[in-house]
């Protein structure tokens, strides 16, 4: 998204993918209203929700026995009001096939960025690995998006900061049977909670 923003006011961009897809599991299938927001603005929205995706106007939890909305969007001040449900390889390929339409966007698949090219104590670009061999890329700012155990920040020597989250998270899939809720819904129990995310 950043690569794509830059490029459509034609900043030069090279994003750096390690993976040959975006087909893979990521943290979440959600497009909040803010997201959707930016859609409208660069004027894809009507575009973007075109593709195969559920909307969740409210958000309903199980209590034990008990069933709570402890959120409602129909408030909101923006065009959508509801969180998009989509896999976010979906999202993905939707954001970079309209990135390659600016002159200065390029993407590289299967480039993993192994190291930081350094010049008198400051980082001018990147070494990355690629099927073709090894790539230097040369840059006046890089961003490094490569998750929890970055690459870049670790050759930047930039502190982690462990907050310290209380819970693990398991993800399992689960095939969907007639009756099953159409909506996102939570089971909360003692010391346990349940996310339910349709995938269609």
């Amino acid at each position: 998204m950043l690569g794509f923003l830059l490029a459509r006011k034609g900043v030069e961009v090279i994003v750096l993918e390690k993976h040959k897809d975006f087909l893979r599991d990521f943290r979440g299938d959600t497009i909040h209203p803010s997201t959707l927001e930016l859609m409208y603005e660069l004027g894809l929205l009507e575009e973007f929700l075109r593709q195969p995706h559920q909307e969740v106007r409210q958000v309903q939890v199980h209590f034990g026995t008990e069933k709570a909305t402890i959120a409602d969007f129909s408030h909101l001040p923006t065009h959508c009001k509801f969180i998009a449900f989509m896999p976010q390889w979906d999202f993905l390929n939707f954001i970079s096939t309209h990135a390659r339409h600016c002159a200065s966007f390029r993407l590289r698949m299967e480039a993993e960025v192994t190291d930081l090219l350094f010049e008198n104590e400051r980082i001018v670009g990147v070494r990355a690995t690629t099927p073709q061999g090894e790539l230097e890329v040369r840059a006046d700012l890089v961003v490094g998006a490569d998750g929890r155990s970055s690459t870049v920040r670790e050759r930047a020597d930039l502190e982690v900061m462990d907050l310290g989250a209380p819970i693990d998270v398991l993800w399992f899939g689960l095939s969907r049977r007639p009756g099953d809720p159409e909506q996102a819904f939570g089971f909360v129990d003692a010391c346990q909670f349940m996310v339910l995310l349709g995938r269609g």
